[in-house]
């Protein structure tokens, strides 16, 4: 079975979904399942540096108050405190996802798929800046990444032309928002999907 998951590090949904589908995968024991990250841009016009606060560009984004934005976010990370994650999301600090979904295409060939959940864990947990490749380096290093390889991708435009693909697929396929689930190219999920809801599309698969 194959699973194809869209998603950017800066989606709190994608963070939550993304742990939703290891409980399942842990809960059914099936080990012939491959899992692929997918780049999606929730915005490739984001800054390489902090703009403003979370809670003002939510509000901005979803036409409300800061007070009613900052009570929407903290419902969110409740959600996903209750996935298990010390989820920190009214002080992320958003910037653009680029270079660390290309850092991602890396460690994905190289097999070092734990850098998924430790980029977003950077982002919502320790609220770091995913533009910046002292911490993306950091992240790779620890990994188990070759750190002079890590350096030439991320000073260079190595893994673009991947995460664009993703993105071309993700068009062609009709996504506008992630996280988005496609199982074995005929069933898909979008949004971060209950637990029960997960487990039924793949016993359906």
């Amino acid at each position: 079975m194959k699973i194809k998951i869209w998603s950017d590090y800066a989606c709190p949904f994608c963070y939550i979904g993304e742990k939703r589908l290891e409980k399942v995968l842990n809960e059914i024991g099936e080990n012939n399942i491959q899992v692929e990250f997918k780049s999606f841009e929730l915005d490739p016009t984001a800054s390489e540096k902090v703009v403003s606060s979370t809670t003002k560009r939510f509000a901005k984004k979803y036409g409300m108050t800061e007070d009613d934005a900052a009570a929407r976010i903290e419902q969110i990370s409740i959600m996903g405190r209750r996935e298990g994650i010390d989820f920190k999301y009214i002080s992320t600090r958003y910037t653009n996802t680029f270079d660390a979904l290309r850092l991602t295409k890396f460690a994905q060939e190289r097999g070092h798929d734990e850098i998924i959940t430790k980029l977003f864990d950077a982002y919502f947990t320790k609220n770091l800046e995913l533009a910046d490749h002292k911490v993306l380096k950091k992240i790779a290093v620890e990994c188990g990444l070759d750190e002079n390889e890590v350096d030439e991708v991320l000073k260079g435009n190595k893994y673009a032309e991947e995460v664009r693909e993703d993105e071309l697929q993700a068009s062609r396929y009709g996504i506008h928002g992630v996280p988005y689930f496609v199982i074995n190219e005929k069933y898909a999920l979008s949004g971060a999907q209950p637990v029960s809801v997960i487990r039924q599309a793949l016993e359906d698969a």
